[in-house]
C-alpha cells in the first residue's frame, strides 16, 4: 500500500525568509566563476569575492564601507561614490588574492540602471578584474564623483539652509562641505590607488 501523507515539502528557511533564489545561486555556481557578492545596507556598502566550495563558500577578498573611513572618508557610507570605492578596494585585493574574472552576484536585488550596485561594479572592473557586464548598466562618470549630491548641495545651500544644515550634517560635522565631494572622492581613490593598486 502506497504512503498516504502531504504531497508539499518545507521550503529552505532563507527561501521562505526571501533571502535567498537557489536557482539563480546555482546558475552562479554552475558558470565555474567566482562571485562578487555586493550588498548594499542602508548605512553600509559590503562587497566580497566569494568562490564556492563543496563545503561551502570561501571568501577571497571583502571590503566594507566602514573602511573608508580609515582612509580618510568623510562622506556618507552608503552613496553612489562610497559603493564605487568599495568595489575598487575589493577589486585590488581580489587581485591580490589570484582572482582575474568572476561573475556579480546580486542575490535578491532587482537590478536598476546606474544603481550603486553597479557602481560597484564599475569599481572592481576599474582595479582589473573581468566581470561580463553591459556597458549601460553603469553609472556616469559625474555620478561616481558624486556631482549631482554636490550640485544638489549647492541648490538646497542657496534655497534653505535650515534644509542644507539638516540633510548634510553628518558631512559638516566630519569637517567636508558636500559640495566639495567630487574633490575629496578623488582624492581618497588616488589613496586607494597608491596603497592597494600595483
Amino acid at each position: 500500500m502506497a504512503k498516504i501523507g502531504p504531497r508539499w515539502k518545507v521550503q529552505f528557511r532563507r527561501k521562505r525568509g526571501g533571502k535567498t533564489d537557489y536557482r539563480h545561486r546555482l546558475r552562479l555556481i554552475r558558470s565555474g566563476r567566482p562571485r562578487l557578492v555586493t550588498r548594499i545596507s542602508l548605512k553600509h556598502v559590503i562587497a566580497q569575492s566569494v568562490r564556492a566550495t563543496p563545503s561551502g563558500d570561501l571568501t577571497l577578498a571583502s571590503a566594507h564601507s566602514k573602511e573608508l573611513e580609515k582612509l580618510g572618508w568623510k562622506g556618507y557610507t552608503a552613496n553612489t561614490p562610497a559603493a564605487y570605492l568599495v568595489g575598487l578596494l575589493c577589486g585590488y585585493r581580489a587581485l591580490k588574492a589570484g582572482m582575474k574574472e568572476c561573475t556579480l552576484d546580486l542575490g535578491k536585488y532587482n537590478p536598476i540602471y546606474q544603481a550603486k550596485v553597479f557602481a560597484v561594479l564599475k569599481g572592481a572592473l576599474d582595479a582589473g578584474l573581468q566581470i561580463p557586464h553591459g556597458e549601460k548598466v553603469l553609472p556616469s562618470d559625474e555620478r561616481i564623483r558624486g556631482e549631482h549630491i554636490a550640485q544638489y548641495a549647492a541648490k538646497l545651500k542657496d534655497e534653505n539652509k535650515n534644509a542644507y544644515h539638516a540633510r548634510f550634517s553628518a558631512y559638516l560635522r566630519r569637517g567636508l562641505m558636500p559640495e566639495q565631494l567630487p574633490q575629496h572622492f578623488n582624492e581618497i581613490r588616488r589613496v586607494i590607488v597608491a596603497q592597494f593598486g600595483e
